[in-house]
């Protein structure tokens, strides 16, 4: 018997044929109402009725019995779908006469697709973010490839004093922007540097949006001052937001808007549409 699977330990052959096994006893059974239904007739006499009633009733259940075992040996050679199913008992959703006016376990369905594709995406993201973040930081240093350590999860925790001194070394760095320390838990330091609340103006949406994207860009655990110093490098360049042409076109305005992105290597100014 050739074996498909409509999933992992299902015999799709003998799926079909259970189908059709179903097809039958609802047949059989359809007959057996008829067979009650018509009762005695067509028989002269009421002996000859009454005979032929039963054996025709017996007929029927016999059918009925035969197809319903017939299902039975299908069903054990149909086999079992896997169980790791994460809904669980929300498949029961699926039996809701009103499935129509409310589609919640489609919509169910839809929503763990879409978690499973973006936990999938993620991880490979992460993966490529991992492989590359030394080999951007270390180009930029001058490193050669050849020395470049190997990349290890770790988890680095550094003094508070010497959070401290670098926050205080960038801020004398960077004397024209605002930088201040928090440690609202504890000893865990926050740089307060807002960049994620939602301007009114394009152009600084736009530069939000590339900030984000400089965020993870920058990225080097194992050297957090160098991170810290190369990322706020890179936002002073947007003093002269307003000043500096686009390094491509020449130009200081493109459909209304100054050039928002800046070169993560050389700081240069380009339009979003110049600088691909």
């Amino acid at each position: 018997m050739a074996e498909g699977a409509l999933s992992p330990g299902v015999n799709l052959e003998a799926f079909s044929q259970a189908i059709a096994a179903i097809q039958a006893l609802r047949s059989s059974v359809t007959r057996v109402f008829d067979c009650l239904k018509d009762g005695m007739r067509n028989k002269e006499t009421l002996e000859g009725r009454e005979k032929g009633f039963v054996a025709a009733f017996q007929e029927s259940l016999h059918s009925v019995s035969r197809d319903l075992g017939e299902l039975e040996r299908l069903s054990n050679l149909v086999g079992k779908p896997s169980e790791n199913h994460p809904l669980h008992n929300s498949g029961l959703l699926s039996l809701d006469p009103v499935q129509d006016k409310t589609p919640l376990y489609s919509q169910l369905l839809q929503a763990y697709k879409w978690s499973n594709k973006l936990q999938y995406h993620a991880g490979l993201a992460s993966g490529l973010l991992n492989q590359q973040s030394l080999k951007r930081s270390a180009n930029q240093m001058g490193v050669s490839a050849k020395r470049r350590p190997k990349a290890q999860p770790t988890t680095l925790v550094l003094p508070p004093q010497y959070v401290d001194d670098v926050i205080s070394r960038i801020d004398r760095m960077f004397p024209e922007m605002s930088i201040q320390l928090s440690r609202p838990n504890g000893t865990s330091a926050m740089l307060l540097l807002d960049i994620w609340s939602k301007s009114n103006y394009q152009v600084f949406q736009k530069v939000t949006d590339h900030a984000t994207t400089a965020l993870l860009h920058y990225q080097l655990p194992q050297m957090p001052d160098v991170v810290v110093r190369s990322f706020m490098t890179w936002l002073r360049s947007y003093i002269k937001l307003f000043q500096a042409p686009c390094q491509r076109c020449g130009k200081f305005l493109q459909d209304g808007l100054p050039p928002t992105w800046r070169d993560f290597r050389t700081l240069e100014a380009f339009h979003d549409t110049c600088r691909q």
